[in-house]
């Protein structure tokens, strides 16, 4: 079985759940306890998930090993994907050109 990249053990406790040293102590857990139990559900957060259903266009950037190093870094310190990360920052871009043409428009 593949483990995530950005799964690191051991884990620290949160409240009910506690800390894991691996990924099948986890799972295990998980595996046998109530996720609605009060207790547990006390400690979830709440994610807003996106769909990239409308994300049809596909365009390739190249990096130099540094500068992919830092991205990745970058973006498993934030928890998410190198693509999410560089997609946010080109995004917020494109706004703030785009405020800057219509003000000076």
């Amino acid at each position: 079985m593949k483990v995530s990249k950005y799964l690191k053990y051991p884990t620290k406790a949160h409240g009910a759940i506690p800390a894991f040293q691996s990924y099948e102590e986890e799972a295990e857990w998980w595996d046998t306890h109530d996720t609605g139990a009060a207790e547990i559900e006390a400690e979830m957060t709440p994610v807003a998930v996106r769909s990239t259903r409308n994300y049809t266009e596909n365009v390739q950037v190249r990096f130099d090993k540094e500068s992919d190093r830092a991205l990745e870094t970058l973006a498993h310190e934030r928890g998410l994907k190198k693509a999410t990360l560089i997609r946010t920052w080109v995004l917020e871009r494109l706004r703030q050109e785009y405020d800057q043409h219509r003000d000076a428009s």
